[in-house]
């Protein structure tokens, strides 16, 4: 029995010793403390929008054998509208990534597999790290006196080349450099790179060139005299920010004016709809503007809806709102869908004149210049007024010129008496 006993003592010794060590698993029953609770799930492409069904891997934000928390992003789907964030449904270790980076991914097709449950690396791992970078700032002070070492032997050989074979083998060298040196001070950098485009950039080429194809498309111009407007801007715009935190521009006073200028106009508003290239025109009682904002990725169109219905205040906040999303790359497929009339400032980057492009299936989009002193007269009288070029492309099928030029004169004449818009 004595012996027995003392198998049974040290057969159950060492478990009593790491079950003393831990003092997390005596808050468990036995039974408990070595169940593994973990299990393999799969993470896939998820829907994106219904007119959006493949993408491209742009990027993984997290290596295979980190943890993530749940809902914290895993990956970047670039479309060709807008990035789509790849959050992880649960907690958990990432395993393997069953897609590389540039890949084109379907919508539920399997993505990254990862081990769920757990818990996130302890603090006591994260000291380790700075212990074993500290040897790279040795290593770069140890390979300091080497570098400095060949430079006090540099001036040796100049002094050796006494032997003839030596001063032979000496002018080669130079003379190899020297017409090296020749060719970049004539020719210059001739390098070329490759870069694919992304999946933003192909759709923009394939809706403006699929927008020169069918739409038959012609430019109007006039010129605006901005001085009213910036007087009634300046005299109210601190009042405004003052007391709704909205900065006042120029934007909000052009939409509101084509919106009264379309009530005598109303085929700007419209478009032309049916198959073989359309043989209905959609009128609408809305008037949704999509405003041109420029990204790093490319020119994208967020949508203000229902701008009829705004004053000069929401128009703007609404157009400021948009924007800020649009550079923040915040903006959803919601955001930029629809859209019945286009306006584009180019004269936020200097442009003096342009031409824009009809954005499909609009019917005319109005392009905004930038602010110039000129010599106009005024009552007979020569003046510099602050001046600005208009240009209103349209699309012939549907809109007339007489059509056309009145809109932009409407505008004109709303802009230059911003008092007739209260009207």
């Amino acid at each position: 029995m004595l012996y027995r006993g003392l198998r049974v003592a040290a057969r159950v010794a060492p478990r009593l010793s790491h079950y003393n060590a831990n003092p997390a698993l005596r808050q468990l029953p036995l039974q408990f403390q070595h169940v593994r609770t973990y299990a393999d799930s799969i993470i896939k492409v998820p829907q994106m929008a219904e007119s959006i069904s493949e993408g491209t891997l742009k990027q993984w934000s997290k290596q295979v054998g980190d943890f993530v928390e749940q809902d914290e992003e895993i990956a970047t789907i670039e479309t060709d509208k807008i990035d789509v964030a790849v959050n992880a449904p649960e907690a958990g270790t990432i395993k393997e990534f069953l897609a590389n980076e540039e890949d084109t991914v379907t919508v539920g097709q399997d993505l990254v597999r990862i081990e769920t449950g757990g818990a996130p690396p302890s603090g006591g791992d994260k000291p380790a790290e700075p212990k074993e970078s500290t040897p790279a700032p040795e290593e770069k002070k140890e390979a300091q006196p080497e570098k400095t070492e060949p430079k006090a032997a540099e001036p040796k050989p100049e002094s050796k080349p006494v032997a003839p074979a030596k001063t032979e083998a000496a002018p080669k060298q130079e003379s190899k450099p020297a017409q090296q040196s020749q060719g970049p001070a004539t020719l210059g950098n001739r390098e070329e790179r490759r870069v694919k485009m992304n999946r933003m950039r192909l759709r923009i080429a394939e809706r403006l060139k699929q927008s020169q194809n069918t739409a038959a498309s012609l430019t109007t111009f006039n010129e605006v005299d901005m001085s009213s407007l910036m007087d009634f801007r300046k005299k109210y715009k601190d009042e405004i920010l003052s007391k709704t935190g909205v900065k006042l521009g120029f934007m909000s006073a052009f939409s509101r004016a084509c919106v009264l200028a379309m009530r005598d106009i109303p085929a700007i508003n419209a478009s032309i709809d049916g198959p073989n290239g359309g043989d209905t025109i959609v009128y609408r009682d809305y008037v949704d503007i999509s405003v041109a904002v420029a990204t790093e990725k490319g020119l994208v169109t967020p949508v203000v809806r229902n701008v009829e219905g705004l004053d000069l205040v929401g128009i703007e906040k609404a157009i400021a709102d948009m924007g800020k999303k649009a550079r923040d790359g915040k903006l959803t497929i919601e955001d930029m869908a629809g859209g019945t009339f286009t306006i584009s400032n180019g004269g936020v980057f200097g442009s003096l004149m342009g031409t824009p492009i009809i954005n499909l299936p609009q019917t005319a989009v109005l392009g905004l210049h930038a602010i110039k002193e000129r010599p106009v007269t005024i009552n007979g009288k020569v003046e510099s007024r602050p001046m600005m070029y208009l240009a209103l492309t349209y699309d012939h099928r549907l809109l007339d010129g007489r059509e056309a030029v009145q809109f932009l004169v409407k505008v004109k004449e709303y802009i230059e008496d911003p008092a007739k818009m209260l009207l």
